[in-house]
């Protein structure tokens, strides 16, 4: 009887512990997220949002000319990294996720989406997801979500996508991510968020993977700073294509992307110092004198920078020139 009693509690013993293994040890970024894919130009993006910290470390996974990635609840890196591993060697996004799915035993907490570079969709939220939890696939996107305050951030997120259109495809993911927070978003509260965007193609140089690759970690209202983020990024691409324009000889076109890049960042002073430098690059001393008198009366730190600039081939000035302005 002892022996059949302890062999009774053994197997219910060690069924109640199986039962109690749960993904407690793995990241808790319950979260909502956005995978799209611009029909056009091809590129691929992630936008996440989360009360969990630095959830940009975690949820999204991205290569170009590959796929993209987004891994949340209880997460597991692993799809992430193998998920896009799997997308590379040419499995489909539904094929990857099964794969993966069917050697997870905490496969119930988990919530995963994957899109590749053909816009093929696949999604998996498991039935332990905290609710207001569910996915909505749309033409070359996918928006999910779990623990959320109510059930309309999923259709409000889907919507505003679907809205806009128009707009490049980062600030449409953003606007995705908007209108998430303003449904309620996260129940719990915002604390940060990511944005990642790669090119349809495989970059020649791999370290030049992320076209776009921003996150908050920790902040009172990580959309709003990642809005910001996103517009400090949109306001050096045109001071990029500035310096471009000017290696190129093509001063109307430097002037025009520069001017552009002020009007997204007007009180960038570094901004305004390298445009005055290209103007007196290109010999046009005179109407770079006004943007270094301005820069100069912030702060006289930029004057030092520029009398070191020629020792670096970065200045092409005459000496009497440089006085002057050293003298502003």
């Amino acid at each position: 009887m002892k022996f059949l009693f302890t062999f009774c509690f053994s197997i219910i013993f060690s069924q109640v512990v199986v039962a109690q293994q749960k993904p407690y040890q793995d990241e808790f970024a319950h979260t909502f997220s956005i995978l799209a894919r611009d029909a056009e130009t091809g590129e691929m993006a992630v936008g996440v949002q989360s009360h969990w910290f630095s959830v940009g470390t975690a949820v999204p996974w991205a290569k170009s000319g590959v796929g993209v990635v987004a891994t949340q609840s209880f997460v597991s890196k692993r799809y992430g990294y193998e998920g896009i591993e799997l997308l590379e060697k040419g499995y489909t996004p539904e094929k990857a996720l099964n794969h993966l799915l069917k050697q997870d035993q905490n496969k119930a907490y988990r919530q995963v989406a994957m899109l590749n570079n053909d816009g093929k969709i696949a999604v998996h939220t498991g039935e332990k997801c905290v609710e207001s939890a569910g996915h909505k696939i749309g033409d070359n996107f996918v928006v999910q979500a779990n623990m959320m305050l109510n059930d309309e951030v999923i259709e409000r997120m889907y919507d505003a996508y679907k809205m806009n259109l128009h707009l490049p495809l980062a600030e449409r993911v953003m606007s995705a991510m908007h209108a998430a927070q303003g449904t309620g978003g996260d129940i719990r509260g915002k604390q940060s968020a990511a944005l990642v965007v790669v090119s349809s193609e495989k970059p020649k140089n791999p370290w030049d993977d992320r076209i776009i690759d921003l996150r908050v970690d920790d902040h009172q209202n990580p959309i709003k700073e990642l809005d910001r983020l996103l517009n400090v990024h949109r306001a050096y691409e045109f001071m990029n294509k500035g310096d471009v324009a000017m290696e190129n000889q093509n001063t109307e076109a430097a002037l025009d992307a520069y001017g552009k890049a002020e009007k997204l960042l007007p009180n960038n002073t570094e901004m305004k110092f390298w445009k005055a430098v290209a103007l007196v690059n290109s010999g046009d001393v005179k109407k770079a004198v006004p943007l270094f008198e301005r820069i100069f009366s912030i702060d006289k730190n930029w004057q030092k920078l520029l009398e070191r600039l020629p020792k670096a081939d970065l200045l092409n000035i005459q000496p009497q020139a440089l006085n002057y302005l050293l003298e502003l």
